[in-house]
């Protein structure tokens, strides 16, 4: 393996007095620019997502009229993202706390502890992307079987589910974390990718498309002037860049990573990319974050409930 470390392992060592932003050149390799991440951004992201996420699960349970296969879906993207930028806030304090010799522990459990965080942050990682998933397809059979949404999408088969990606997930990440030193781990870890951005990609396309065909209908019908349906093609285009665009920028440096390590592993070039690991980890957090925005708090009711539990809490 390239670089020194697990696939998900203890974050980089980067010593905290090293420039945000700076060059760094090999002997004989090319300019790599390096995006230092110091821990305390790490914590800082975790923290926010945390606050985010728990408030979304929060708003949903405490609300019944929330307790539908969407919204189930929805708190369950909020979970799994929690644990996402918790596991990674929780390897930060203990590296730290490792450093400073604030934490004295055998080798041996930090090793299994090391292993129990990574299996979490694994395991929440693909569980977000399966939720994400299960949104897109909701949504889709939401529009194209309006009428029989109901008798589809049943709270018992959102169960079952979630159940089931729960599982995979936490199996995956097992075998993913047993297995991580070879190819064909990499290897499905990226044909995941690939199949979730496809998925996502051609069922949003699909319905952007119905709903521009639907505003024609409507416009038509009205006999309005064009630059209306334009404007809402423009807006429904901006939604779908932002569901997709967010997606990929966040999660695509990461499997970027994963697929350098199996096509060039030596190759100085690629070596530039691997130096920025902690970079990319702090782009999927990032998402964590993002995710409330897109999926969750543009709901009025959701918002309402929010606000309800905040009030209650002061």
């Amino acid at each position: 393996m390239p670089v020194q470390r697990r696939l998900l392992g203890s974050l980089n060592s980067t010593p905290m007095a090293t420039p945000q932003l700076r060059l760094a050149t090999n002997q004989t390799g090319p300019q790599c620019l390096l995006v230092s991440i110091p821990d305390g951004l790490f914590l800082g992201l975790g923290l926010v997502s945390l606050v985010e996420n728990m408030l979304v699960v929060v708003a949903i349970a405490k609300n019944r009229n929330l307790h539908s296969p969407m919204y189930c879906f929805i708190c369950c993207l909020a979970l799994s993202d929690l644990l996402v930028s918790t596991s990674n806030a929780l390897e930060t304090t203990i590296f730290l706390l490792l450093e400073v010799g604030a934490l004295a522990t055998p080798a041996t459990v930090v090793q299994q502890l090391d292993n129990v965080i990574d299996v979490l942050t694994c395991g929440s990682m693909v569980s977000s992307l399966c939720f994400l998933g299960a949104i897109a397809v909701d949504r889709y059979i939401s529009i194209f079987y309006a009428l029989r949404y109901h008798s589809i999408v049943t709270l018992p088969r959102a169960r079952w589910a979630i159940v089931a990606i729960w599982m995979a997930s936490i199996l995956s990440s097992t075998l993913f974390i047993t297995y991580y030193n070879h190819v064909a781990v990499l290897l499905c870890l990226i044909t995941f990718f690939l199949a979730m951005l496809a998925l996502m990609a051609a069922l949003y396309i699909h319905m952007l498309a119905r709903a521009c065909q639907h505003a024609r209908g409507i416009a038509r019908l009205h006999k309005r002037q064009r630059p209306v349906h334009q404007g809402f093609r423009l807006k429904g285009a901006a939604t779908l860049t932002t569901l997709l665009g967010v997606f990929f920028l966040c999660w695509g440096p990461f499997f970027l990573h994963l697929t350098l390590i199996i096509l060039c592993p030596q190759h100085p070039a690629c070596s530039c990319v691997f130096k920025n690991f902690n970079l990319f980890l702090a782009l999927i957090i990032c998402n964590s974050i993002v995710d409330p925005l897109i999926y969750a708090f543009r709901s009025r009711e959701l918002r309402l409930t929010l606000k309800e539990v905040l009030l209650c809490s002061w």
